[in-house]
């Protein structure tokens, strides 16, 4: 995925709320054409959402796959048989060039691929690993155009920080509508729902919003600031003040609009 270090227990302050669109898409996944079935969670960050796939597949054979060693380590807490007697496994891989050397009946993807740009050229091959009846299930935020990344994008543009950080937060544009995802996977043969949910999360405790993106998206921005770290501090403070005035405090929290884009692709028999 992006050339990021990642954090997974800042990830994991928001567990709740990131896991909620991961249930609605397992929520409509179809029976899957094997028992035990072999799944893949491409992009499965700590664990935590992989371990889920196990609670709905008892049986099955589970290979959790990320490139961040941190986000493995994490993982590996999860990792052995399943009390079902399926197995839960972690390996490294790319999304941007994993090629699957087995045949799987599903391949999931939960808030990962929006770090690979190529991936809906990538969909095609994946397609090719799904035993007929399998299915794809994809989970992307779409959410890059909304106050938290637009602000983003355009302090690492602005000329005190664009010879560090230009570019950083505006990496996004191969993100696809539902309908961009529903007109690709029909042309491969499948049966697809492609739909959009946008969820407003109410948020607590100081500056919440922030602390949101430091899990995900500050996360290349604070990767590559990580060696100054008075300068790291003052951009935070300057995207902090931002977010301040676009998300301001209620009396119970702030709520936070998240728009996740769904992509279900079932292979015909």
């Amino acid at each position: 995925m992006h050339q990021a270090t990642w954090d997974p227990q800042q990830y994991l302050r928001h567990a709740g709320h990131r896991t909620r669109p991961f249930h609605d898409l397992l929520n409509r996944i179809p029976e899957l054409p094997h028992n035990p079935a072999h799944i893949a969670d491409l992009g499965c960050g700590p664990g935590n959402v992989t371990a889920i796939l196990a609670d709905r597949w008892p049986n099955a054979h589970i290979t959790g796959l990320d490139s961040s060693t941190e986000m493995l380590e994490a993982a590996q807490e999860y990792a052995g048989p399943t009390p079902g007697g399926g197995s839960l496994h972690f390996r490294r891989a790319d999304a941007a060039n994993w090629n699957p050397d087995r045949t799987y009946d599903l391949i999931v993807s939960n808030a990962a691929l929006q770090w690979v740009p190529n991936h809906p050229d990538m969909i095609p091959t994946w397609i090719d690993a799904l035993a007929p009846g399998g299915t794809l299930a994809l989970q992307v935020p779409g959410n890059f155009t909304s106050p938290s990344h637009a602000l983003l994008a355009e302090l690492c543009d602005a000329p005190q920080w664009r010879d560090k950080l230009a570019g950083h937060g505006r990496g996004y544009v191969h993100i696809l509508e539902p309908a961009g995802y529903l007109e690709l996977l029909d042309t491969l043969d499948c049966v697809v729902d492609a739909w959009e949910t946008t969820y407003v999360q109410l948020l607590h405790g100081e500056d919440p919003v922030l602390e949101w993106t430091k899990g995900t998206a500050l996360r290349p921005i604070l990767t590559a600031l990580a060696d100054d770290p008075a300068t790291r501090d003052e951009f935070m403070a300057q995207y902090r003040d931002l977010l301040r005035k676009a998300y301001p405090a209620g009396p119970r929290g702030t709520a936070f609009p998240f728009r996740r884009i769904f992509a279900l692709a079932t292979k015909k028999s």
